[in-house]
């Protein structure tokens, strides 16, 4: 048996009448076996679990992805279905899936999208040519998602075209040819300002998210550290 917490929003949590509980399933219970499980156990949800969303350890989950061991689990209502369009953004140590992350920023309205993925060089040939073993990025959590989601809306500010915004940012220990960042944006067409937007998601990103890196070569490390000093515009 596995032991996971279980984290109800929005309208769900309205419906359980709690905001988590812990429940035991067995290994190799997927999502779509435990929205099953909770429409049993917990009635009130099943008119609006089936069309929830999902994430497993802060990552948005699919219906067949299974459950591992201690995870925390979550359903919340599709960001999409209400006023606000979709935006998600975190900090992970996890790989960065590009076609789980763009299906929940993707409308039935969408017809472009445009993403950025940043990722570890092993050489690097300009300003200071050298070589790269790997990088280790650290970041200061809570602020960060919150800078995260300030870049999103000031990005809906400047192109209010703009569908689905996602940002996300590894940390950890990444190797060459791991990609690190990715900022995705979604529209109706390709000319609404969706190059654009990402661009500056990206550029933005690297002004005011407190983010880190340390560099490690062949001759050394060192942390890599940026020159924008924040003023109260960016506050």
């Amino acid at each position: 048996m596995n032991r996971i917490k279980v984290l109800f929003f929005a309208t769900l949590r309205q419906r359980a009448g709690l905001q988590y509980t812990f429940i035991e399933i067995d290994n190799g219970t997927s999502i779509q076996d435990l929205k099953n499980l909770l429409n049993r156990q917990i009635p009130s949800l099943e008119p609006v679990l089936e069309t929830s969303l999902a994430s497993i350890n802060r990552e948005f989950a699919l219906k067949e992805d299974l459950i591992p061991p201690e995870a925390e689990v979550a359903f919340f209502p599709p960001v999409s279905g209400g006023v606000e369009p979709p935006t998600f953004c975190a900090i992970t140590e996890d790989q960065l899936d590009l076609n789980k992350v763009l299906a929940q920023i993707t409308l039935p309205t969408t017809g472009a999208s445009c993403i950025f993925t940043g990722m570890v060089r092993a050489v690097t040939r300009r300003y200071d040519p050298h070589d790269t073993i790997f990088l280790e990025y650290e970041a200061y959590l809570p602020m960060a998602e919150a800078k995260m989601r300030q870049v999103a809306d000031e990005i809906r500010a400047r192109w209010p075209d703009v569908e689905g915004i996602a940002i996300i940012q590894r940390v950890g220990r990444l190797m060459p040819g791991t990609p690190t960042i990715m900022i995705a944006c979604t529209a109706p067409h390709r000319d609404t300002g969706v190059f654009e937007a990402a661009r500056y998601g990206i550029d933005r990103l690297k002004e005011i998210v407190p983010v880190w890196k340390k560099e490690v070569g062949p001759t050394g490390e060192v942390w890599v550290e940026g020159e924008y000093i924040p003023d109260r515009g960016d506050r």
